[in-house]
Protein backbone atom coordinates (compact mmCIF):
# COMPACT_ATOMS: atom_id res chain seq x y z
CA UNK A 1 0.00 0.00 0.00
CA UNK A 2 2.57 2.24 0.72
CA UNK A 3 4.71 1.97 -2.11
CA UNK A 4 1.17 2.49 -4.48
CA UNK A 5 0.85 5.52 -2.62
CA UNK A 6 4.12 6.97 -3.47
CA UNK A 7 3.36 6.07 -7.13
CA UNK A 8 0.07 7.65 -7.36
CA UNK A 9 -0.52 10.04 -10.65
CA UNK A 10 -0.69 13.73 -9.99
CA UNK A 11 -3.59 14.22 -12.66
CA UNK A 12 -7.50 14.49 -12.72
CA UNK A 13 -9.37 10.91 -12.58
CA UNK A 14 -11.12 8.05 -10.77
CA UNK A 15 -10.26 6.44 -7.85
CA UNK A 16 -11.33 2.62 -6.45
CA UNK A 17 -10.59 1.56 -3.07
CA UNK A 18 -11.05 -1.79 -3.04
CA UNK A 19 -11.08 -4.73 0.08
CA UNK A 20 -9.53 -8.00 0.81
CA UNK A 21 -11.53 -10.13 -1.65
CA UNK A 22 -11.02 -7.36 -4.42
CA UNK A 23 -14.22 -6.32 -3.80
CA UNK A 24 -15.01 -2.38 -4.40
CA UNK A 25 -15.54 -0.40 -0.99
CA UNK A 26 -15.65 3.03 -2.66
CA UNK A 27 -15.31 5.23 -5.74
CA UNK A 28 -14.20 8.80 -5.67
CA UNK A 29 -12.87 11.63 -7.92
CA UNK A 30 -10.27 14.23 -7.60
CA UNK A 31 -8.78 17.03 -9.07
CA UNK A 32 -4.97 15.83 -8.48
CA UNK A 33 -5.37 12.02 -7.63
CA UNK A 34 -2.21 11.90 -5.58
CA UNK A 35 -3.16 14.66 -2.76
CA UNK A 36 -6.90 13.08 -2.92
CA UNK A 37 -6.23 9.98 -1.98
CA UNK A 38 -2.99 10.37 0.51
CA UNK A 39 -5.53 12.11 2.89
CA UNK A 40 -7.37 9.51 3.70
CA UNK A 41 -4.26 7.89 4.76
CA UNK A 42 -1.74 10.67 5.79
CA UNK A 43 -1.19 10.34 9.62
CA UNK A 44 -3.55 12.34 12.07
CA UNK A 45 -5.98 12.52 9.12
CA UNK A 46 -9.39 14.21 10.39
CA UNK A 47 -11.26 11.71 9.25
CA UNK A 48 -15.36 11.21 9.25
CA UNK A 49 -16.28 8.04 11.70
CA UNK A 50 -17.11 6.64 7.75
CA UNK A 51 -13.79 7.16 6.34
CA UNK A 52 -12.14 5.66 9.15
CA UNK A 53 -13.96 2.77 8.70
CA UNK A 54 -13.37 2.93 4.92
CA UNK A 55 -9.87 2.95 5.32
CA UNK A 56 -9.23 -0.02 8.00
CA UNK A 57 -10.80 -2.36 4.93
CA UNK A 58 -8.91 -0.88 2.36
CA UNK A 59 -6.20 -3.37 1.32
CA UNK A 60 -5.47 -1.83 -2.39
CA UNK A 61 -6.26 1.29 -4.51
CA UNK A 62 -6.21 1.41 -8.16
CA UNK A 63 -6.80 4.70 -10.01
CA UNK A 64 -7.98 5.94 -13.88
CA UNK A 65 -6.19 9.19 -15.20
CA UNK A 66 -8.87 11.27 -17.25
CA UNK A 67 -7.92 14.68 -19.15
CA UNK A 68 -10.11 16.61 -17.25
CA UNK A 69 -12.39 16.86 -13.99
CA UNK A 70 -15.04 16.75 -15.80
CA UNK A 71 -14.28 13.35 -17.52
CA UNK A 72 -13.24 12.25 -13.85
CA UNK A 73 -17.01 12.81 -12.64
CA UNK A 74 -18.47 11.48 -15.77
CA UNK A 75 -16.40 8.04 -15.19
CA UNK A 76 -16.91 8.50 -11.47
CA UNK A 77 -20.79 8.00 -12.17
CA UNK A 78 -20.47 4.78 -14.30
CA UNK A 79 -18.25 3.28 -12.48
CA UNK A 80 -20.68 4.11 -8.79
CA UNK A 81 -23.98 2.36 -11.67
CA UNK A 82 -21.83 -0.51 -12.11
CA UNK A 83 -20.10 -1.27 -8.89
CA UNK A 84 -22.61 0.03 -6.33
CA UNK A 85 -20.10 0.36 -3.66
CA UNK A 86 -21.39 -0.03 0.25
CA UNK A 87 -19.32 3.39 1.00
CA UNK A 88 -20.52 4.92 -1.62
CA UNK A 89 -24.10 6.98 -1.19
CA UNK A 90 -25.95 4.80 -3.59
CA UNK A 91 -29.80 5.57 -5.02
CA UNK A 92 -32.15 2.93 -4.17
CA UNK A 93 -34.05 3.68 -7.48
CA UNK A 94 -32.45 2.70 -10.41
CA UNK A 95 -35.33 3.29 -13.11
CA UNK A 96 -35.69 5.08 -16.10
CA UNK A 97 -38.29 8.00 -15.77
CA UNK A 98 -41.10 8.76 -18.10
CA UNK A 99 -41.03 11.35 -20.43
CA UNK A 100 -44.07 13.00 -22.90
CA UNK A 101 -42.25 12.69 -26.60
CA UNK A 102 -43.87 14.64 -29.20
CA UNK A 103 -42.47 14.21 -32.75
CA UNK A 104 -43.08 17.90 -34.34
CA UNK A 105 -41.65 16.83 -37.51
CA UNK A 106 -44.54 14.52 -38.16
CA UNK A 107 -47.71 15.65 -40.20
CA UNK A 108 -49.86 14.58 -37.45
CA UNK A 109 -47.72 14.23 -34.38
CA UNK A 110 -49.13 12.54 -31.51
CA UNK A 111 -48.58 12.18 -27.55
CA UNK A 112 -46.49 9.00 -26.52
CA UNK A 113 -45.27 8.04 -22.97
CA UNK A 114 -41.49 7.09 -23.48
CA UNK A 115 -38.17 6.38 -20.65
CA UNK A 116 -35.34 6.89 -23.07
CA UNK A 117 -34.68 10.67 -24.37
CA UNK A 118 -33.13 10.32 -27.78
CA UNK A 119 -31.88 12.42 -30.25
CA UNK A 120 -34.37 12.18 -32.81
CA UNK A 121 -35.76 15.64 -33.25
CA UNK A 122 -38.70 15.34 -31.20
CA UNK A 123 -39.85 16.92 -27.85
CA UNK A 124 -39.82 15.69 -24.83
CA UNK A 125 -41.41 16.88 -21.41
CA UNK A 126 -40.91 15.67 -17.90
CA UNK A 127 -40.31 13.94 -16.26
CA UNK A 128 -43.13 12.98 -14.98
CA UNK A 129 -42.73 11.53 -11.37
CA UNK A 130 -44.69 9.66 -9.74
CA UNK A 131 -46.50 8.66 -12.92
CA UNK A 132 -49.84 9.94 -11.90
CA UNK A 133 -48.40 13.02 -12.06
CA UNK A 134 -48.02 12.24 -15.83
CA UNK A 135 -51.49 10.54 -16.13
CA UNK A 136 -53.24 13.89 -14.91
CA UNK A 137 -50.95 15.80 -17.33
CA UNK A 138 -51.86 13.81 -20.65
CA UNK A 139 -55.84 13.59 -18.91
CA UNK A 140 -55.52 17.47 -19.22
CA UNK A 141 -54.54 17.56 -22.29
CA UNK A 142 -56.80 15.07 -23.92
CA UNK A 143 -59.35 17.30 -22.32
CA UNK A 144 -58.62 20.49 -23.69
CA UNK A 145 -56.37 20.40 -27.13
CA UNK A 146 -58.17 17.53 -29.53
CA UNK A 147 -54.75 16.06 -30.65
CA UNK A 148 -55.71 12.49 -32.37
CA UNK A 149 -54.35 9.41 -29.78
CA UNK A 150 -55.07 6.61 -31.96
CA UNK A 151 -51.82 4.65 -33.70
CA UNK A 152 -53.66 4.41 -36.78
CA UNK A 153 -51.66 5.96 -39.92
CA UNK A 154 -53.71 9.63 -40.35
CA UNK A 155 -53.40 9.53 -44.20
CA UNK A 156 -57.24 11.34 -44.83
CA UNK A 157 -58.42 7.78 -45.97
CA UNK A 158 -60.07 6.12 -43.36
CA UNK A 159 -64.13 5.00 -43.87
CA UNK A 160 -64.94 7.27 -41.13
CA UNK A 161 -63.94 9.03 -38.22
CA UNK A 162 -64.10 7.27 -34.40
CA UNK A 163 -65.82 8.10 -31.26
CA UNK A 164 -63.03 10.62 -30.23
CA UNK A 165 -64.01 12.87 -33.47
CA UNK A 166 -67.88 12.66 -32.08
CA UNK A 167 -67.05 13.86 -28.46
CA UNK A 168 -64.74 16.70 -29.59
CA UNK A 169 -61.96 15.49 -28.32
CA UNK A 170 -60.37 14.73 -31.83
CA UNK A 171 -60.92 17.15 -35.36
CA UNK A 172 -60.63 13.80 -37.47
CA UNK A 173 -57.90 13.87 -39.32
CA UNK A 174 -57.74 10.09 -40.20
CA UNK A 175 -60.50 11.47 -42.74
CA UNK A 176 -59.29 14.37 -43.90
CA UNK A 177 -61.46 16.71 -41.89
CA UNK A 178 -58.20 18.52 -40.78
CA UNK A 179 -55.83 19.54 -42.82
CA UNK A 180 -51.60 18.66 -41.52
CA UNK A 181 -51.53 22.51 -40.70
CA UNK A 182 -54.63 23.18 -38.94
CA UNK A 183 -53.57 20.38 -36.74
CA UNK A 184 -49.98 21.78 -35.86
CA UNK A 185 -51.85 24.96 -34.87
CA UNK A 186 -53.32 22.73 -31.75
CA UNK A 187 -49.87 21.32 -31.58
CA UNK A 188 -48.57 24.92 -30.92
CA UNK A 189 -50.79 25.78 -28.55
CA UNK A 190 -50.27 22.28 -26.51
CA UNK A 191 -46.49 23.27 -26.52
CA UNK A 192 -47.38 26.75 -25.13
CA UNK A 193 -49.24 25.22 -22.36
CA UNK A 194 -46.51 22.53 -21.23
CA UNK A 195 -43.53 25.56 -21.75
CA UNK A 196 -45.91 28.13 -19.19
CA UNK A 197 -46.40 30.31 -21.90
CA UNK A 198 -50.33 30.40 -20.88
CA UNK A 199 -50.61 34.50 -20.79
CA UNK A 200 -50.16 34.04 -24.38
CA UNK A 201 -51.51 30.83 -25.04
CA UNK A 202 -55.28 32.41 -23.32
CA UNK A 203 -54.99 35.94 -24.58
CA UNK A 204 -54.83 34.42 -28.17
CA UNK A 205 -57.98 32.46 -27.09
CA UNK A 206 -59.77 35.48 -25.92
CA UNK A 207 -59.16 36.67 -29.33
CA UNK A 208 -60.21 33.72 -31.52
CA UNK A 209 -63.21 33.59 -29.18
CA UNK A 210 -64.29 37.45 -29.69
CA UNK A 211 -63.71 36.64 -33.30
CA UNK A 212 -66.02 33.76 -33.21
CA UNK A 213 -69.15 35.75 -31.48
CA UNK A 214 -68.69 39.00 -34.12
CA UNK A 215 -69.70 35.94 -36.52
CA UNK A 216 -71.84 34.65 -34.22
CA UNK A 217 -70.30 31.25 -34.41
CA UNK A 218 -71.74 30.49 -31.06
CA UNK A 219 -70.91 26.94 -30.45
CA UNK A 220 -67.14 27.74 -31.39
CA UNK A 221 -67.46 30.81 -28.97
CA UNK A 222 -68.98 28.60 -25.95
CA UNK A 223 -66.34 25.42 -26.96
CA UNK A 224 -62.80 27.84 -27.11
CA UNK A 225 -64.88 29.61 -23.37
CA UNK A 226 -64.80 25.77 -22.15
CA UNK A 227 -61.16 25.30 -23.42
CA UNK A 228 -60.35 28.72 -21.32
CA UNK A 229 -61.80 27.55 -18.04
CA UNK A 230 -59.96 23.91 -18.25
CA UNK A 231 -56.81 25.41 -18.80
CA UNK A 232 -57.43 28.59 -16.13
CA UNK A 233 -58.28 25.60 -13.49
CA UNK A 234 -55.34 23.49 -14.24
CA UNK A 235 -53.07 26.25 -13.64
CA UNK A 236 -54.64 27.29 -10.75
CA UNK A 237 -54.06 23.47 -9.13
CA UNK A 238 -50.14 23.26 -10.28
CA UNK A 239 -49.10 26.62 -11.40
CA UNK A 240 -45.69 27.90 -8.43
CA UNK A 241 -46.03 31.18 -7.35
CA UNK A 242 -42.74 32.59 -9.00
CA UNK A 243 -41.32 35.57 -10.99
CA UNK A 244 -40.39 33.95 -14.14
CA UNK A 245 -41.09 31.10 -15.86
CA UNK A 246 -37.80 28.61 -16.34
CA UNK A 247 -37.96 24.78 -16.07
CA UNK A 248 -36.09 24.17 -12.66
CA UNK A 249 -35.82 21.10 -10.28
CA UNK A 250 -35.60 22.16 -6.57
CA UNK A 251 -33.84 20.22 -3.92
CA UNK A 252 -34.95 20.07 -0.06
CA UNK A 253 -32.90 17.68 2.25
CA UNK A 254 -34.33 17.08 5.73
CA UNK A 255 -32.59 15.05 8.64
CA UNK A 256 -33.61 13.23 11.65
CA UNK A 257 -30.79 11.08 13.76
CA UNK A 258 -29.28 9.19 10.83
CA UNK A 259 -31.97 8.94 8.68
CA UNK A 260 -31.84 11.57 5.90
CA UNK A 261 -34.70 12.44 3.23
CA UNK A 262 -34.25 14.55 -0.29
CA UNK A 263 -37.04 15.44 -2.29
CA UNK A 264 -36.91 16.74 -5.51
CA UNK A 265 -39.37 18.86 -6.89
CA UNK A 266 -40.02 18.88 -10.78
CA UNK A 267 -41.03 22.06 -12.45
CA UNK A 268 -41.76 22.67 -15.81
CA UNK A 269 -43.47 25.75 -17.31
CA UNK A 270 -43.88 26.89 -14.29
CA UNK A 271 -46.05 23.81 -12.95
CA UNK A 272 -45.26 21.47 -10.21
CA UNK A 273 -45.16 18.08 -12.53
CA UNK A 274 -44.08 16.01 -9.78
CA UNK A 275 -41.35 15.11 -6.94
CA UNK A 276 -39.01 12.25 -6.19
CA UNK A 277 -38.30 10.92 -2.90
CA UNK A 278 -35.27 9.87 -2.12
CA UNK A 279 -34.60 8.29 1.50
CA UNK A 280 -31.47 6.70 3.63
CA UNK A 281 -32.10 5.03 7.29
CA UNK A 282 -28.40 4.71 8.14
CA UNK A 283 -26.09 8.19 6.81
CA UNK A 284 -25.10 9.39 9.96
CA UNK A 285 -21.61 9.77 8.64
CA UNK A 286 -22.10 11.20 5.61
CA UNK A 287 -22.26 15.17 5.11
CA UNK A 288 -25.01 17.07 3.63
CA UNK A 289 -23.22 17.92 0.55
CA UNK A 290 -22.25 14.28 -0.17
CA UNK A 291 -25.96 13.37 0.29
CA UNK A 292 -26.42 15.98 -2.27
CA UNK A 293 -23.90 16.02 -4.70
CA UNK A 294 -24.84 11.99 -4.64
CA UNK A 295 -28.40 12.66 -5.58
CA UNK A 296 -27.34 15.22 -8.63
CA UNK A 297 -24.99 12.94 -9.86
CA UNK A 298 -26.64 9.85 -10.18
CA UNK A 299 -30.30 11.45 -10.60
CA UNK A 300 -29.53 13.11 -13.76
CA UNK A 301 -26.71 10.39 -14.87
CA UNK A 302 -29.61 8.78 -16.26
CA UNK A 303 -31.74 9.32 -19.36
CA UNK A 304 -33.20 12.34 -17.69
CA UNK A 305 -33.20 16.11 -19.41
CA UNK A 306 -31.63 18.63 -17.14
CA UNK A 307 -33.52 22.00 -16.31
CA UNK A 308 -32.56 25.29 -16.80
CA UNK A 309 -31.93 25.53 -13.13
CA UNK A 310 -31.23 23.68 -10.26
CA UNK A 311 -31.66 24.64 -7.04
CA UNK A 312 -29.84 23.20 -3.77
CA UNK A 313 -30.33 23.54 -0.13
CA UNK A 314 -26.69 24.15 0.17
CA UNK A 315 -23.31 25.37 -1.42
CA UNK A 316 -21.57 22.46 -3.22
CA UNK A 317 -17.85 23.22 -3.72
CA UNK A 318 -18.36 21.36 -7.31
CA UNK A 319 -21.19 23.44 -8.34
CA UNK A 320 -19.66 24.55 -11.55
CA UNK A 321 -18.35 21.70 -12.32
CA UNK A 322 -21.76 19.78 -11.87
CA UNK A 323 -23.37 22.76 -14.01
CA UNK A 324 -21.00 22.34 -16.73
CA UNK A 325 -21.60 18.78 -17.12
CA UNK A 326 -25.39 19.21 -16.95
CA UNK A 327 -24.50 21.94 -19.58
CA UNK A 328 -22.80 19.68 -21.67
CA UNK A 329 -25.97 16.49 -20.85
CA UNK A 330 -28.40 19.34 -21.92
CA UNK A 331 -26.66 21.42 -24.82
CA UNK A 332 -27.44 24.74 -23.57
CA UNK A 333 -26.15 26.23 -20.01
CA UNK A 334 -27.85 25.28 -17.15
CA UNK A 335 -27.30 27.20 -13.81
CA UNK A 336 -26.56 24.98 -10.17
CA UNK A 337 -27.65 27.44 -7.43
CA UNK A 338 -28.04 27.68 -4.08
CA UNK A 339 -30.34 30.69 -3.54
CA UNK A 340 -30.13 32.80 0.19
CA UNK A 341 -33.10 34.69 -0.45
CA UNK A 342 -35.81 35.50 -2.93
CA UNK A 343 -38.63 33.96 -4.69
CA UNK A 344 -35.61 30.83 -5.84
CA UNK A 345 -35.08 30.40 -1.72
CA UNK A 346 -38.74 30.43 -1.20
CA UNK A 347 -38.83 27.54 -3.31
CA UNK A 348 -36.16 25.31 -1.83
CA UNK A 349 -37.85 26.05 1.54
CA UNK A 350 -41.13 24.32 0.26
CA UNK A 351 -38.75 21.25 -1.01
CA UNK A 352 -37.11 20.69 2.37
CA UNK A 353 -40.90 21.17 4.10
CA UNK A 354 -41.90 18.24 1.61
CA UNK A 355 -38.89 16.44 2.64
CA UNK A 356 -39.13 16.92 6.87
CA UNK A 357 -42.97 15.85 5.98
CA UNK A 358 -41.50 12.62 3.81
CA UNK A 359 -38.52 11.65 6.42
CA UNK A 360 -41.52 11.29 9.25
CA UNK A 361 -43.54 9.15 7.30
CA UNK A 362 -40.81 6.91 6.76
CA UNK A 363 -39.52 6.70 10.16
CA UNK A 364 -43.11 5.98 11.28
CA UNK A 365 -43.42 2.91 8.54
CA UNK A 366 -39.69 1.68 9.33
CA UNK A 367 -40.65 1.74 13.35
CA UNK A 368 -43.79 -0.67 12.29
CA UNK A 369 -41.54 -2.81 9.73
CA UNK A 370 -39.51 -2.95 12.91
CA UNK A 371 -42.07 -4.13 15.38
CA UNK A 372 -42.91 -6.83 12.44
CA UNK A 373 -39.71 -8.28 11.87
CA UNK A 374 -39.05 -8.78 15.27
CA UNK A 375 -42.74 -10.06 16.08
CA UNK A 376 -41.91 -12.53 13.38
CA UNK A 377 -38.35 -13.55 14.29
CA UNK A 378 -39.90 -14.17 17.64
CA UNK A 379 -42.99 -15.82 16.53
CA UNK A 380 -41.24 -17.95 13.89
CA UNK A 381 -37.70 -18.87 15.49
CA UNK A 382 -36.14 -17.38 12.99
CA UNK A 383 -31.89 -17.25 12.97
CA UNK A 384 -31.72 -13.26 12.68
CA UNK A 385 -34.81 -10.86 12.06
CA UNK A 386 -35.21 -11.02 8.09
CA UNK A 387 -34.13 -7.54 6.60
CA UNK A 388 -34.70 -9.36 3.20
CA UNK A 389 -37.95 -12.00 2.46
CA UNK A 390 -38.17 -13.34 -0.89
CA UNK A 391 -41.72 -14.31 -1.71
CA UNK A 392 -43.03 -16.96 -4.55
CA UNK A 393 -46.00 -17.59 -5.84
CA UNK A 394 -47.67 -19.98 -8.67
CA UNK A 395 -50.44 -18.94 -11.07
CA UNK A 396 -52.40 -21.26 -13.64
CA UNK A 397 -55.87 -22.06 -14.52
CA UNK A 398 -56.73 -25.54 -15.19
CA UNK A 399 -53.23 -26.38 -16.06
CA UNK A 400 -52.92 -23.87 -18.66
CA UNK A 401 -49.91 -21.48 -19.33
CA UNK A 402 -48.08 -22.29 -15.54
CA UNK A 403 -46.18 -18.95 -14.54
CA UNK A 404 -44.71 -18.20 -11.03
CA UNK A 405 -43.21 -15.15 -9.41
CA UNK A 406 -40.76 -13.81 -6.55
CA UNK A 407 -40.88 -10.63 -4.99
CA UNK A 408 -38.62 -8.86 -2.96
CA UNK A 409 -38.97 -7.09 0.30
CA UNK A 410 -35.83 -5.19 1.65
CA UNK A 411 -35.56 -2.96 4.44
CA UNK A 412 -39.09 -1.68 4.81
CA UNK A 413 -40.53 -1.86 1.03
CA UNK A 414 -40.52 -3.26 -2.09
CA UNK A 415 -37.61 -3.64 -4.72
CA UNK A 416 -39.25 -3.75 -7.92
CA UNK A 417 -36.18 -4.00 -10.00
CA UNK A 418 -35.71 -6.84 -8.33
CA UNK A 419 -38.82 -8.88 -8.59
CA UNK A 420 -38.60 -11.74 -11.08
CA UNK A 421 -41.18 -13.81 -13.49
CA UNK A 422 -41.13 -17.38 -14.59
CA UNK A 423 -42.90 -20.10 -17.46
CA UNK A 424 -42.83 -23.32 -16.22
CA UNK A 425 -40.74 -25.18 -18.20
CA UNK A 426 -40.59 -28.89 -16.82
CA UNK A 427 -44.29 -29.38 -15.28
CA UNK A 428 -47.17 -30.60 -17.43
CA UNK A 429 -50.50 -29.78 -15.73
CA UNK A 430 -51.70 -27.58 -12.90
CA UNK A 431 -48.93 -29.52 -10.42
CA UNK A 432 -48.30 -26.72 -8.03
CA UNK A 433 -45.80 -28.77 -5.96
CA UNK A 434 -43.64 -29.75 -9.14
CA UNK A 435 -43.68 -26.49 -10.02
CA UNK A 436 -42.77 -24.71 -6.88
CA UNK A 437 -39.58 -26.91 -7.07
CA UNK A 438 -38.74 -25.91 -10.40
CA UNK A 439 -38.43 -22.19 -10.21
CA UNK A 440 -36.84 -22.43 -6.34
CA UNK A 441 -34.48 -24.58 -7.93
CA UNK A 442 -33.74 -22.27 -10.96
CA UNK A 443 -33.50 -18.88 -9.18
CA UNK A 444 -31.51 -19.50 -6.51
CA UNK A 445 -29.11 -21.71 -8.82
CA UNK A 446 -28.47 -18.75 -10.67
CA UNK A 447 -28.56 -16.49 -7.11
CA UNK A 448 -25.55 -18.93 -6.26
CA UNK A 449 -23.60 -18.43 -9.63
CA UNK A 450 -23.69 -14.96 -9.91
CA UNK A 451 -22.92 -14.66 -6.19
CA UNK A 452 -26.09 -12.40 -5.46
CA UNK A 453 -27.06 -11.88 -2.13
CA UNK A 454 -29.65 -14.45 -0.24
CA UNK A 455 -32.76 -13.64 1.69
CA UNK A 456 -33.06 -13.96 5.58
CA UNK A 457 -36.12 -15.51 4.92
CA UNK A 458 -38.25 -17.08 2.04
CA UNK A 459 -42.32 -16.65 1.77
CA UNK A 460 -43.68 -19.40 -0.28
CA UNK A 461 -47.47 -19.08 -1.18
CA UNK A 462 -49.35 -22.19 -0.19
CA UNK A 463 -49.53 -25.12 2.36
CA UNK A 464 -47.35 -27.96 3.97
CA UNK A 465 -46.96 -28.84 0.27
CA UNK A 466 -45.95 -26.40 -1.39
CA UNK A 467 -42.91 -25.98 1.34
CA UNK A 468 -41.84 -29.17 0.79
CA UNK A 469 -41.03 -28.90 -2.66
CA UNK A 470 -39.30 -25.48 -2.12
CA UNK A 471 -36.99 -26.96 0.67
CA UNK A 472 -36.35 -29.93 -2.05
CA UNK A 473 -35.23 -27.41 -4.30
CA UNK A 474 -32.49 -25.87 -1.37
CA UNK A 475 -31.75 -28.78 -0.02
CA UNK A 476 -30.18 -29.82 -3.68
CA UNK A 477 -28.46 -26.55 -3.68
CA UNK A 478 -26.38 -26.86 -0.47
CA UNK A 479 -28.78 -23.70 0.68
CA UNK A 480 -30.69 -25.58 3.19
CA UNK A 481 -29.80 -23.43 6.03
CA UNK A 482 -31.93 -19.75 4.49
CA UNK A 483 -35.26 -19.91 6.54
CA UNK A 484 -38.16 -21.08 4.70
CA UNK A 485 -41.99 -20.84 5.61
CA UNK A 486 -45.31 -21.26 3.51
CA UNK A 487 -48.43 -18.92 4.11
CA UNK A 488 -51.71 -20.40 3.68
CA UNK A 489 -55.36 -19.72 4.90
CA UNK A 490 -57.63 -22.44 5.29
CA UNK A 491 -60.70 -22.48 3.39
CA UNK A 492 -63.54 -20.90 4.93
CA UNK A 493 -61.19 -19.51 8.06
CA UNK A 494 -60.21 -15.79 8.79
CA UNK A 495 -56.72 -16.91 10.40
CA UNK A 496 -53.46 -16.64 8.27
CA UNK A 497 -51.32 -20.02 8.65
CA UNK A 498 -47.42 -20.28 8.99
CA UNK A 499 -46.37 -23.78 7.90
CA UNK A 500 -42.67 -24.34 9.61
CA UNK A 501 -39.76 -27.05 8.34
CA UNK A 502 -40.44 -29.89 10.62
CA UNK A 503 -43.07 -29.37 11.94
CA UNK A 504 -46.99 -31.05 11.11
CA UNK A 505 -49.20 -28.53 12.34
CA UNK A 506 -49.19 -24.29 11.16
CA UNK A 507 -48.75 -21.34 13.34
CA UNK A 508 -52.29 -19.76 13.87
CA UNK A 509 -51.79 -16.06 13.14
CA UNK A 510 -53.61 -12.82 14.69
CA UNK A 511 -55.17 -11.19 12.34
CA UNK A 512 -53.92 -7.60 14.07
CA UNK A 513 -50.52 -8.41 14.57
CA UNK A 514 -47.72 -6.30 12.19
CA UNK A 515 -45.81 -10.04 11.52
CA UNK A 516 -49.40 -10.94 10.09
CA UNK A 517 -49.05 -7.66 7.98
CA UNK A 518 -45.95 -7.75 6.71
CA UNK A 519 -46.49 -11.22 5.58
CA UNK A 520 -49.52 -10.27 4.59
CA UNK A 521 -48.32 -7.53 1.87
CA UNK A 522 -45.65 -9.85 0.50
CA UNK A 523 -47.77 -12.64 0.11
CA UNK A 524 -50.44 -10.74 -2.17
CA UNK A 525 -47.89 -9.08 -4.00
CA UNK A 526 -46.19 -12.24 -5.35
CA UNK A 527 -49.92 -13.32 -6.21
CA UNK A 528 -50.47 -9.71 -7.76
CA UNK A 529 -47.63 -10.32 -9.70
CA UNK A 530 -48.23 -13.68 -10.68
CA UNK A 531 -51.63 -13.15 -12.01
CA UNK A 532 -50.96 -10.46 -13.80
CA UNK A 533 -48.06 -11.91 -15.88
CA UNK A 534 -50.48 -15.36 -16.31
CA UNK A 535 -53.30 -13.15 -17.93
CA UNK A 536 -50.38 -11.47 -19.98
CA UNK A 537 -49.73 -14.79 -21.21
CA UNK A 538 -53.13 -16.06 -21.46
CA UNK A 539 -54.29 -12.92 -23.28
CA UNK A 540 -51.58 -13.26 -26.45
CA UNK A 541 -52.35 -16.97 -26.54
CA UNK A 542 -56.28 -16.91 -27.14
CA UNK A 543 -55.86 -13.79 -29.19
CA UNK A 544 -53.25 -15.54 -31.76
CA UNK A 545 -55.31 -18.83 -31.54
CA UNK A 546 -58.28 -16.88 -31.99
CA UNK A 547 -57.31 -14.26 -34.91
CA UNK A 548 -55.08 -17.20 -36.33
CA UNK A 549 -58.07 -19.25 -37.61
CA UNK A 550 -59.34 -15.59 -39.92
CA UNK A 551 -58.00 -15.50 -43.39
CA UNK A 552 -56.19 -12.32 -44.13
CA UNK A 553 -55.10 -11.63 -40.27
CA UNK A 554 -51.31 -11.77 -39.90
CA UNK A 555 -49.08 -11.14 -37.13
CA UNK A 556 -48.92 -7.37 -38.57
CA UNK A 557 -52.65 -6.95 -38.35
CA UNK A 558 -53.26 -9.12 -35.12
CA UNK A 559 -50.31 -6.19 -33.06
CA UNK A 560 -52.16 -3.44 -35.16
CA UNK A 561 -55.11 -4.85 -33.76
CA UNK A 562 -54.52 -5.43 -30.40
CA UNK A 563 -52.34 -1.84 -29.99
CA UNK A 564 -56.00 -0.38 -30.82
CA UNK A 565 -58.08 -1.71 -28.63
CA UNK A 566 -56.14 -2.68 -25.67
CA UNK A 567 -56.76 -5.77 -24.30
CA UNK A 568 -58.16 -8.96 -25.96
CA UNK A 569 -61.41 -8.03 -23.64
CA UNK A 570 -61.66 -5.01 -25.44
CA UNK A 571 -60.93 -6.23 -28.93
CA UNK A 572 -63.93 -8.82 -28.39
CA UNK A 573 -66.26 -6.33 -27.51
CA UNK A 574 -65.59 -4.23 -30.00
CA UNK A 575 -68.64 -3.67 -32.90
CA UNK A 576 -67.93 -4.33 -36.60
CA UNK A 577 -67.99 -0.04 -37.25
CA UNK A 578 -65.50 -0.07 -34.24
CA UNK A 579 -62.98 -3.17 -36.01
CA UNK A 580 -62.93 -0.87 -39.24
CA UNK A 581 -61.36 2.14 -37.49
CA UNK A 582 -58.02 -0.21 -37.68
CA UNK A 583 -55.91 0.56 -40.67
CA UNK A 584 -56.13 -2.41 -43.43
CA UNK A 585 -59.56 -3.88 -41.57
CA UNK A 586 -62.54 -3.53 -44.43
CA UNK A 587 -66.02 -4.45 -43.42
CA UNK A 588 -65.31 -7.93 -44.86
CA UNK A 589 -62.71 -8.51 -42.52
CA UNK A 590 -64.67 -6.82 -39.95
CA UNK A 591 -67.53 -8.97 -39.75
CA UNK A 592 -65.02 -11.99 -39.80
CA UNK A 593 -63.10 -10.77 -36.98
CA UNK A 594 -66.19 -10.05 -34.85
CA UNK A 595 -67.80 -13.26 -35.89
CA UNK A 596 -64.85 -15.01 -34.80
CA UNK A 597 -64.31 -13.38 -31.16
CA UNK A 598 -68.05 -13.42 -30.08
CA UNK A 599 -68.11 -17.55 -31.11
CA UNK A 600 -65.50 -17.71 -28.27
Amino acid sequence: MVAKLDRLPSAPGVYLMKGKGGETLYIGKANVLADRVRSYFQKGADLTPKNRLLVSHVTDIETMVTRSELEALILENNLIKRHRPRFNVILRDDKNYPYLRLPIKEAFPRFTIVRKVQNDGALYYGPYVPAGALRETLRVIRKVFPLATCEIEIDGKAERPCIEYEIKRCMGPCVGYQTSKDYHDIVRQTRMFLEGRDTELLESYRERMEAASEREDFEEAARIRDRIFKIERTLERQRVAQTEIVDQDIVGLARDGAAADIQMLFVRGGLLVGRKDFHWGQVADQPDDELVRSVIEQFYNKEVIPPKQVLLPITLPEADLLSRWLSERKGEKVQVLAPERGMKHHLVQMAEENAVAALKDHLRDEATERVAVEELQKLLHLKKAPTRIEGFDISNIQGNQGVASMVVWEAGGAKKGEYRKFRIKTVEGADDFASMREVVLRHYSGVKEDQRPLPDLILIDGGIGQLGAAMDALRELGLARIDIVALAKAKGAKEERIFLPGRKNPVILRPSSPATHLLQRIRDESHRFAITYHRKLRSRALLASNLDEIAGVGPAKRRDLLRYFGSLEALAAASEADLQRVGGVGPRTAKEIHNALAAK
